[in-house]
């Protein structure tokens, strides 16, 4: 669409009065002393210029007033057909030209007669059981054993050896007296398996090195030396064992369960169990959601995605606001471009018909849930509601990371929205038979 903007004299000249006197108020200008500057002084030294921006303020407002007043949804900016320096010595009206890039009408339907599939994940006994491994495991207690195991520490005193095996003596000899190395954690597994067996009083000789998987400040928090100092080990050390501290897991109890879901959250082993497949649900429920999000993106956009853009305007804009984008090189990188252009108008219509919006109170609610998952990822399961919204509230704070909450919960509501309205053909499969799905999809 071709937009023609007609300028007269008498649309701009107040305005230009009125920013001349302005200048002359607030400017400090050579020769008079400020505000005591005439209107024809003032006139000579920035009437062209201030003309010139007066001009391009009143139609660039024209050209936004006739958008709004109108309805019309403008893709970008609008771009004007030809940009020239303004002959204001002999012209006092003037002709402006925009193109505007308008939005192609969607129509689209978004109630039960739509059908999306939405698999839900079976929580199995055996996710149970290993949940309940894990939570035993991290809140369990940390003993003294005779034999290694698989999740043990080891401490004891990490001597560096000759190539012929012997224990390495002078003054650059690497001694580590109270050393501490976590098998289950090193990068070669061969290295690991050396103190499979051990008991305390045992001498494991390893390679260091191939153990931190030539990661220098592993190597270096092992043997306790200067980074720098690193790049001259290659060879073996000798571990006499003095300690190993295995992991006992938590009983069930009271305490246990306080530890896990907070004070009162359950009282036996049923609720426990029937609380930990809850917890398994809900993690699993992303999974479902993301799976859902893609079908519900692909059934729109096959039916409805099919628009025509007004390519040409498109091509001109973006060359015109990014700077890696050029004449040359715009073709190849515009289907990408105007695919997600084309989902981006069919959500906005989507989230119009559905009447979504996004309150400040739901984006305080979506960062508190990050904020406790957060915390759950550090152990702490039962962090009060103080805390936990004046975290959420230092993240909604941050300017650099607000944006991405608020698309964030856009698509939350939006599909949330979608899934409330339309028909959901749901089905439970197990977490193979979703794998299969997804990756077909």
């Amino acid at each position: 669409m071709r937009l023609t903007v007609n300028v007269e004299e008498n649309d701009y000249k107040a305005k230009v009065t009125e920013e001349l006197k302005r200048i002359g108020r607030t400017h400090q200008i050579p020769g008079f002393r400020k505000g005591h500057i005439s209107i024809a002084d003032l006139q000579r030294r920035f009437g062209r210029q201030v003309t010139s921006d007066v001009i391009n303020q009143v139609v660039y407002e024209a050209v936004l007033k006739y958008i709004e007043e109108n309805k019309l949804n403008v893709l970008g900016a609008p771009l004007p057909v030809e940009i020239k320096e303004l002959d204001l010595k002999n012209q006092k009206d003037f002709t402006f030209e925009y193109d505007l890039a308008l939005a192609p009408a969607l129509d689209i339907t978004v109630d039960k007669s739509v059908e999306i599939p939405y698999y839900e994940i079976e929580v199995s006994d055996k996710m149970i059981d290993e949940q309940d491994q894990a939570f035993r495991k991290r809140f369990g207690a940390q003993v003294p054993g005779e034999t290694f195991e698989a999740d043990a520490l080891v401490k004891g005193a990490i001597m560096e050896l000759n190539e012929d095996g012997t224990i390495k003596e002078g003054d650059d000899a690497i001694q580590v007296v109270s050393g501490i190395v976590a098998p289950m954690y090193f990068a070669d597994k061969e290295e690991a398996a050396k103190f499979e067996g051990a008991k305390v009083g045992d001498k494991i000789v390893f390679n260091p090195r191939r153990a931190s998987g030539d990661n220098i400040t592993e190597l270096s928090s092992m043997l306790n030396i200067d980074k720098e100092r690193t790049a001259a080990v290659q060879g073996d050390f000798e571990m006499a064992i003095s300690e190993i501290i295995v992991v006992r897991p938590a009983e069930l109890g009271e305490e246990f369960y306080t530890n896990v879901f907070g004070k009162d959250k359950v009282k036996d082993e049923n609720e426990y169990r029937a609380a930990v497949k809850e917890l398994i649900a809900k993690e699993l429920s992303g999974n479902s959601e993301m799976i859902f999000r893609f079908s519900a993106r692909k059934y729109f956009m096959e039916k409805y995605g099919d628009m025509q853009l007004p390519d040409a305007l498109l091509k001109r804009w973006l060359i015109s606001r990014n700077e890696d984008l050029t004449e040359e090189n715009i073709d190849e990188r515009y289907d990408n471009i105007a695919t997600d252009l084309k989902w981006q108008l069919v959500k906005e219509q989507i989230a119009k018909n559905l009447e979504i919006k996004i309150e400040e109170s739901d984006l305080l609610d979506f960062a508190k849930n990050l904020a406790t998952r957060q915390f759950e990822q550090y152990g702490m399961t039962n962090m009060d509601d103080e805390t936990i919204t004046r975290y959420a509230q230092n993240i909604l704070d941050d300017k650099n990371y607000r944006g991405r909450l608020i698309e964030q919960v856009g698509d939350i509501k939006l599909f949330g929205g979608i899934e409330n309205a339309i028909t959901l053909n749901k089905e439970t499969v197990s977490l193979d038979q979703f794998k299969e799905i997804a990756s077909k999809l």
